[in-house]
């Protein structure tokens, strides 16, 4: 790999849920001698594995993966901790000789990372925290979400309702300053990397096809007895990370509150929403990233090639 410039090389490889970064991504980081850094925030939690369709112990075995299974359920991992350990692991790798990808449909934990965002100084405020948390568990966190959207559509558009810890800190971050969240999320400049970014895609009745056949394997693999299992040991049904897609239905079904065919059909239409959120994040005309459609006969030969010639200028 020839490397003459003096920034870290990366390759971004990125795009929505269920399009297929994981296997995608093995297969570059065996081919080009790399490893994985992980910028999925539902990844970070142990014990999370089947409902955050984390890569599998035998996928970890071919390549080496950071940034996954770092934290217990319970635990806050801010964008400012992830920024930070992610620059400094992706450095490691690189002065190793060896290529980093980063690779995940986080848009705002990407951003971070490769556009060296500086996250607003504002001190938490746990009197005003502790109100808005108040508010979002007697009016739900759709409501509290509606409240951020009056205050700053553009932060609302992109942070999912369910993702109250975000909520929560745009609400913050806005009452406490007076200013929008979404024009307090600086650049420190240039780049850190020599970046390539490579984005996978699938038509969207594709898409949704693979993210139904994932929630049926979800189960069939035995989500519910995961989410039992995080329940008994003590975690929370309310905490942030209990938020991500399929916890929540699964918590309703062990209580009564739904059947499985019921928590299945808001998972489908939950995915599809956080589907078009991430879009948000990637656009198809955004001319930094390289664009690849997964559903064509063999994208891993088009993207080995895209990044090899890459190197070559590198």
């Amino acid at each position: 790999m020839k490397i003459e410039n003096s920034k870290p090389p990366l390759i971004a490889l990125i795009g929505p849920t269920a399009v297929g970064k994981t296997e995608l991504s093995l297969r570059l980081a065996e081919e080009f001698n790399g490893e994985i850094v992980s910028s999925d925030s539902r990844l970070f939690y142990r014990g999370m594995d089947i409902g955050t369709a984390k890569p599998s112990i035998e996928e970890r075995a071919r390549v080496k993966h950071h940034l996954i299974d770092v934290a217990n359920p319970d635990e806050i991992w801010s964008l400012g901790k992830f920024q930070k350990t992610a620059q400094e692991i992706i450095a490691d790798i690189a002065a190793r000789g060896k290529l980093p990808f980063l690779v995940g449909g986080t848009g705002q934990y990407f951003r971070a990372v490769t556009e060296g965002w500086l996250p607003p100084e504002v001190k938490a405020d746990a009197r005003l925290r502790d109100i808005l948390e108040k508010m979002a568990d007697e009016k739900g966190t759709e409501w509290l979400h509606a409240k951020l959207t009056l205050l700053d559509p553009l932060s609302a558009e992109k942070i999912d309702y369910r993702n109250i810890r975000r909520v929560i800190r745009a609400l913050e971050v806005i009452l406490t300053t007076g200013q929008k969240f979404s024009s307090q999320r600086k650049q420190s400049g240039e780049s850190l990397y020599n970046l390539l970014t490579i984005g996978l895609k699938c038509d969207r009745p594709g898409l949704y096809e693979r993210v139904d056949l994932r929630i049926e394997k979800m189960f069939e693999a035995g989500l519910l007895d995961e989410v039992q299992s995080l329940l008994d040991a003590g975690y929370s049904a309310d905490l942030p990370s209990m938020s991500a897609l399929g916890y929540r239905e699964c918590v309703s079904v062990l209580r009564g509150e739904m059947n499985v065919e019921e928590a299945k059909m808001l998972m489908r239409r939950t995915t599809r929403k956080f589907v078009r959120k991430q879009a948000n994040w990637f656009k198809n005309d955004d001319e930094k990233i390289k664009w690849f459609d997964t559903r064509e006969a063999n994208p891993f030969i088009q993207i080995k090639e895209e990044i090899f010639n890459w190197l070559q200028k590198t």
